[in-house]
């Protein structure tokens, strides 16, 4: 039985597309079944051994391992609640990763919004909180805790700006080199962040996927390690524990009934009956699918929930793949005012298709005006402040209740997956600007109406 402090759960590497298996370690990236360019790729999928993760679950193993928390000791309020104590389904060791809290963001009951939307259980997963202000701090983190077990002194990125800011907070908390390619049109506070904490930026004069290719000709070149997402598969791997989270906050939550009709209470995860999330690339959403289903797997949750995947008219290429029943997407020139999601050639399709294929769910488009007139309500009904690729998700559960996709009972949760600090532009275009007025009392009654 592997421990924290020795061996992974890991038993190897499985491509999506034409079945091969690898052994742990004999591959870093990408089968050699498709070509390694664009979008057709040979996306691998971290296995593990499942058998001897439940029987940790049964009791057949103590429920800590060298005095770390393992996933079933989650209730408990002492440390160890980061995504560290989901290491047994992880391709990482804890100790390797950076000291930086990722994970255990709040999951909202957003009651207010759920009225204007005549749903009864509605949560908002608020992934803006982790350190770098956004969920790619999930994958990140073990981007550098792969680096350094592989000996890599240099870890690289391609990125629009969160994946990279959140590379640089986990590579300076763990004392580690880190290059950073972003296309020279990224929002200037993202790549303040990158600057700040020290990583070397390098601003590609070209589009993500110029970057995205770039990077990974860096990497095979000096050795680095690469983190490119939909690229590197143990990306998904640190994307998943966001499902871990949700699951095991509805079954804190107490009053969220299982279909077998018990509470809660009773459950140590509890499945949503949907999950909206924003989509670019492809990878968090083929990450969202993956951990409900290996919980689903494990037999800890009774349900995979359907996972609608929401993507900008302006940046649709996975969402038309779907629509045409294809498995490649065709370009597509993104120009979407959600920057994070703005993607000419997915990279991670074959993931993010499998997840609402099997899910039974569905990918939807949305304007990029209902994308930034989603923050408000999202802020002033539910109290969370996201960017336009995390007011995304928000604005498909409102196209979804539109078009009667929803039942009223249902449990859904959106994922917000940005901070609306990384666009501040955006926010003033919706919110407006302050009122100007002289410094006294009349001036507040008039404008006040008092």
């Amino acid at each position: 039985m592997p421990s924290p402090q020795s061996e992974t759960f890991l038993t190897g590497l499985q491509c999506l597309r034409c079945g091969r298996t690898f052994s742990p370690g004999s591959v870093d990236y990408v089968c050699s079944c498709r070509p390694n360019r664009g979008s057709d790729l040979g996306h691998l999928d971290a296995v593990y051994d499942y058998d001897a993760i439940g029987a940790m679950r049964k009791g057949r193993a103590g429920p800590s391992e060298g005095g770390r928390a393992s996933p079933f000791s989650f209730r408990s309020s002492s440390a160890g609640r980061t995504i560290e104590r989901w290491w047994p389904l992880l391709p990482v060791k804890p100790d390797s990763l950076p000291p930086l809290p990722v994970g255990d963001t709040p999951l909202l009951r957003a009651n207010r919004l759920a009225k204007t939307l005549g749903l009864q259980n509605l949560f908002l997963k608020d992934d803006g909180r982790n350190p770098s202000g956004s969920f790619k701090d999930r994958a990140s983190a073990v981007a550098v805790a792969r680096a350094r077990e592989t000996g890599r002194e240099v870890v690289a990125t391609a990125s629009t700006g969160n994946a990279a800011a959140a590379l640089a907070a986990m590579s300076a908390a763990a004392a580690h080199s880190s290059v950073i390619f972003v296309p020279r049109s990224a929002p200037q506070a993202k790549i303040a962040q990158l600057l700040v904490y020290g990583s070397r930026v390098l601003a590609v004069d070209g589009t993500y996927d110029d970057a995205f290719d770039l990077c990974v000709r860096a990497c095979d070149e000096f050795g680095w390690y690469n983190r490119n997402t939909g690229y590197n598969p143990y990306m998904t791997e640190g994307k998943k524990t966001v499902s871990f989270e949700i699951a095991a906050q509805l079954a804190e939550a107490g009053d969220i009934a299982r279909q077998d009709g018990k509470s809660g209470n009773d459950a140590l995860f509890i499945a949503p009956d949907s999950v909206f999330v924003s989509v670019g690339d492809g990878s968090i959403i083929g990450g969202v699918y993956k951990g409900f289903w290996e919980l689903h797997t494990l037999g800890w949750t009774e349900r995979v929930p359907r996972i609608f995947g929401i993507q900008s008219t302006a940046s649709a290429a996975i969402h038309n793949a779907w629509r045409d029943g294809l498995e490649v997407p065709q370009p597509v020139v993104a120009e979407t005012a959600a920057d994070s999601i703005s993607v000419n050639a997915p990279r991670d399709a074959t993931k993010a298709l499998r997840a609402v294929r099997e899910s039974d769910g569905a990918f939807l488009l949305v304007e990029d005006e209902a994308i930034l007139q989603a923050i408000l309500p999202l802020a002033r009904l539910g109290g969370v402040f996201a960017e336009p690729a995390g007011a995304t998700a928000f604005a498909g559960l409102q196209l979804a209740q539109s078009l009667g996709l929803l039942e009223p009972g249902e449990t859904v949760v959106v994922i917000s997956t940005g901070n609306g600090l990384k666009d501040v532009p955006s926010a003033m275009r919706i919110a407006g600007e302050p009122a100007v007025i002289p410094p006294d009392l009349d001036a507040v009654a008039e404008i006040m109406k008092l």
